[in-house]
């Protein structure tokens, strides 16, 4: 395998970023390229803030730009590059998660005598329509009674469900939802560990109609919203730490479409036995109860569920900036490599196959999969190092093709880009993962250049104190598009209408402007 190293980018870094030529002619080619980043780097909102900028083209291992590409800086969701990559070279494009049925009691008749497992591996997609289909095939097989309990075995992973650093207000949402070996999601974005709470208006001055969907027991509505007569939905949605509890506040006008908030699950594995033992009542199956305890050695297997393959898996992960699935994935390798489901050994093996991809993991620092950790710090040129390699490995299309596509509107293929970047060169041209946080954005990836050269770029800006400059990434890698090679003349920039941001569900009461704009269900 062709590889970047780290030390090219280190030389590249002590070349000047803008460079006139002395005969005072306009500059051409990378020297206007430099010109025109320059200026688009010079605006106001980045004055004390961190802007780390690296450009690459692969085919001849020039570095075209670089700013601050050492630099360690969060990272925010451009962390799931290195998960992605390193998933797909440790677990395998083919990799899928298997939900298991177990028993290791004896059937008479229509009776279990004994005890019924359920025993996952980190299956993010499960939806309760498949655990109504495993309690579907017991029904099959004749079972209407298990004498024992409904034990979840959830022991693949450790029980630690949040990861170093996360915020403590973020531990509501659905974003930031509990990662465990078993669990749901509610929808097909496979939003694992939440639930979709639901308010519709009734009549004025009564309370609107509060659902959860799926029904669960592991959540508990405390409604007070008020249906009022007119204005604008003003409802608040949250759930109490380390509760189940989910207080519904404000009011809702008559007529108005529901509003709905993905609210995160306090325990997941609690969250995936409710719903399946729900299915199984629902199949006319009775259980003794249900608890948790790892399946017995030799236990049986009654029925079974194989996820979709990783490469699959890649779409809504990284369209869609999953964190669920990036800490199964960190936690899934930790179990395959080292034996343990953890944090811990899952970035270790993460750090031995970046390694292998040409990426320095002594320049980073990594402790969760998904970049909502604001201890994770990487580099721009580790990113474009990354990428540059991740292009020559057997698995590449697949992971080229998962990225989000700018200004192409299905939600599964634009993604998070999918509102930026329309109409201009980079739209259906560039592939890349955006990140944000309060006080981060990043994008990097791939954009095919006007003489057709594919380029690599990475953008990692941080501490600013406006508005995420989204536009500015844009305005780069647009400019990028534009970029003719020896023949190109400065161009200035653009400016490229700020991202669309905020929830497509009027009336909650978070601050919705630093999340990926798929966490807010905007994009």
């Amino acid at each position: 395998m062709r590889r970047r190293w780290a030390f090219v980018v280190g030389l590249a870094v002590a070349l000047p970023l803008a460079v006139v030529p002395s005969t005072g002619a306009a500059p051409t080619g990378v020297d206007a390229l430099k010109v025109d980043l320059d200026d688009i780097l010079a605006d106001p909102r980045l004055g004390g803030a961190q802007a780390g900028v690296v450009v690459r083209d692969p085919a001849t291992d020039e570095v075209l730009y670089s700013r601050q590409a050492t630099d360690r800086a969060t990272p925010a969701s451009n962390a799931k590059l290195f998960t992605a990559a390193a998933a797909l070279e440790t677990l395998g494009p083919d990799h899928r998660f298997r939900t298991q049925v177990l028993s290791d009691a004896a059937q008479q008749g229509s009776t279990l005598n004994g005890d019924l497992h359920l025993r996952g591996t980190g299956d993010p997609t499960m939806l309760p329509a498949d655990y109504d289909a495993l309690a579907a095939r017991l029904a099959e097989q004749g079972v209407r009674e298990v004498r024992g309990r409904l034990l979840a075995d959830d022991t693949s992973f450790d029980d630690v469900p949040l990861g170093t650093g996360w915020a403590w207000d973020d531990e509501p949402y659905s974003y930031s939802a509990p990662v465990s070996a078993l669990s749901a999601a509610p929808d097909t974005d496979f939003d694992a560990g939440s639930a979709i709470v639901r308010v519709t208006p009734t009549a004025p001055g009564q309370a609107p109609d509060v659902a959860l969907d799926p029904g669960t027991g592991v959540l508990d509505v405390d409604n007070r919203a008020t249906t009022v007569a007119e204005g604008e939905p003003s409802i608040g949605i949250t759930r109490d730490h380390h509760s189940g509890r989910v207080l519904v506040t404000g009011t809702v006008p008559a007529g108005a479409e529901p509003v709905r908030e993905w609210i995160a699950v306090p325990d997941a594995t609690a969250y995936a036995t409710d719903l399946f033992a729900r299915a199984l009542a629902a199949r006319g199956i009775t259980v003794n109860g249900t608890g948790k305890a790892p399946a017995p050695e030799g236990a049986r297997e009654l029925a079974a569920r194989d996820s979709m393959p990783l490469r699959e898996l890649l779409v809504p992960f990284l369209k869609l900036s999953n964190n669920v699935h990036a800490e199964v994935l960190v936690k899934a390798m930790g179990r395959e490599r080292a034996g343990e489901g953890t944090w811990e050994a899952g970035t270790g093996v993460v750090a031995d196959a970046l390694r292998g991809l040409g990426v320095d993991p002594a320049a980073l620092r990594l402790v969760d999969g998904s970049g909502l950790s604001r201890m994770d710090g990487v580099t721009p040129d580790q990113l474009a190092l990354l990428l540059d390699n991740a292009a020559q490995r057997p698995w590449a299309q697949a992971f080229h093709d998962a990225l989000p596509i700018a200004g192409v509107p299905e939600r599964m293929v634009g993604g998070t880009l999918r509102d930026r970047m329309v109409d201009t060169p980079a739209a259906n041209n560039v592939h890349a993962k955006t990140g944000s946080l309060t006080g981060v954005t990043s994008l990097s990836g791939y954009v095919t250049a006007a003489d057709g050269r594919r380029l690599v770029f990475s953008v990692v800006l941080n501490d600013f104190l406006s508005d995420a400059p989204q536009d500015l990434e844009d305005a780069i890698a647009i400019r990028l598009a534009q970029h003719t090679g020896a023949d190109d003349h400065p161009r200035g920039h653009a400016r490229i209408p700020r991202p669309r941001t905020g929830s497509d569900d009027p009336g909650t009461a978070r601050d919705e402007s630093a999340l990926e704009c798929s966490w807010t269900k905007s994009c």
